[in-house]
């Protein structure tokens, strides 16, 4: 059932690290990132060594939580080398017993489900299944690790109307299932795609998929209380991908048009999980609850939330300042120079925009 989306099972789990430990290309990513120099050189000795290592380090994973206990490691070792601080908030007024699905802005490829894992790991909750994408799944062989690490797919390559609606209601079965069946939690993103421009907006779509799973003569407010939204804001003090992020909006606002490169969500991916972030901060909302028109009134609902809860950081308040001519944190602002060196005004002008936008969004939603 849902065999071709679902994350895989304990029963798979063997097989499947027995099939990604025999996968050149996964042996070639690992040794070009550890050992890059000897990778250049001999790189079939390296993707033997790499081999050699999976094999000794796996051979007592035997279920998925195994798994996601070894990533939990790097999780936290990774968090304090590459931030200032990570801390959460709100999850101690929500009733963790009950299946929650959690809605979240979403800035980082990786790393907003992950950090929400954390915060649920260190209050001694279930983790999430993370709803991703398949347009990230360039390789089956990153379509099994993410599998393996409680991910199902989200897909995106349908070419008919008509299958895009059946692959919509088979992905809003699934997670009510999830929800329901197996008692999960679940992440997913509040659009597709990363707010690149610091605007945290709720696709009223994915709201109407979610929908699409509610029979007739349930009324909405009924099927909210069954899915249990709680929309979640992620803060990030610096993103380790906004010079990347502010060239391709200078793009697409001088040319109307972006075309990423092959690998370019790959190398998001490892930028944004190594890059400094400095200060993290989770706030967790309150469930949707109440009786709602439609699927923009619940999109509405929930960006109140996540721009209402999203802390804002110095790095968010300076930038603002900066781009309306008012005395900023001089610290901050050096900062600022940094990143921004070699990008020209525009390029400036939209690096400085992505961390002002929470701020003037948080002012709106306020009034």
């Amino acid at each position: 059932m849902y065999d071709d989306i679902r994350p895989y099972q304990d029963d798979e789990v063997v097989p499947v690290i027995q099939k990604l430990i025999n996968e050149k290309e996964l042996q070639s990513s690992i040794a070009s990132y550890v050992m890059p120099a000897p990778y250049r050189l001999f790189p079939s000795v390296c993707r033997y060594l790499v081999k050699w290592s999976l094999k000794r380090r796996v051979k007592r994973f035997k279920t998925v939580l195994d798994v996601q206990q070894e990533v939990a490691k790097y999780l936290f070792r990774l968090v304090k080398k590459s931030t200032d601080g990570f801390s959460f908030h709100g999850m101690e007024k929500l009733n963790m017993c009950k299946p929650t699905l959690f809605v979240s802005n979403h800035r980082d490829i990786a790393l907003d489900p992950a950090l929400v894992n954390m915060a649920l790991f260190e209050s001694g909750n279930s983790t999430v299944e993370i709803a991703i994408g398949d347009n990230l799944l360039t390789k089956s062989w990153i379509s099994d690790l993410m599998r393996l690490n409680k991910s199902f797919l989200v897909k995106r390559g349908e070419q008919t109307r008509r299958e895009m609606l059946t692959a919509s209601k088979n992905l809003s079965s699934y997670i009510h299932y999830a929800l329901t069946k197996k008692k999960q939690h679940i992440w997913i993103a509040q659009r597709e795609g990363r707010a690149k421009d610091g605007l945290d907006k709720t696709n009223s779509a994915l709201i109407s998929m979610l929908l699409l799973n509610k029979g007739k003569d349930k009324a909405i407010s009924e099927y909210l209380q069954l899915l249990n939204i709680v929309p979640v804001s992620i803060s990030y003090e610096f993103d380790p991908c906004d010079k990347d992020k502010a060239k391709e909006l200078a793009t697409l606002e001088l040319t109307g048009s972006y075309q990423k490169s092959e690998h370019e969500d790959i190398q998001s991916i490892i930028q944004g999980i190594k890059g400094h972030k400095g200060k993290i901060h989770i706030e967790f909302g309150s469930p949707i609850e109440g009786d709602f028109e439609d699927s923009k009134s619940i999109a509405a609902a929930i960006d109140k939330q996540i721009i209402g809860n999203y802390r804002l950081h110095e790095s968010n308040i300076s930038a603002c300042k900066y781009l309306s001519e008012e005395s900023a944190d001089s610290q901050v602002l050096t900062q600022f120079e940094k990143r921004m060196l070699h990008l020209d005004n525009l390029q400036k002008r939209w690096l400085l925009t992505m961390y002002a936008n929470p701020v003037l969004a948080k002012s709106e939603i306020e009034k």
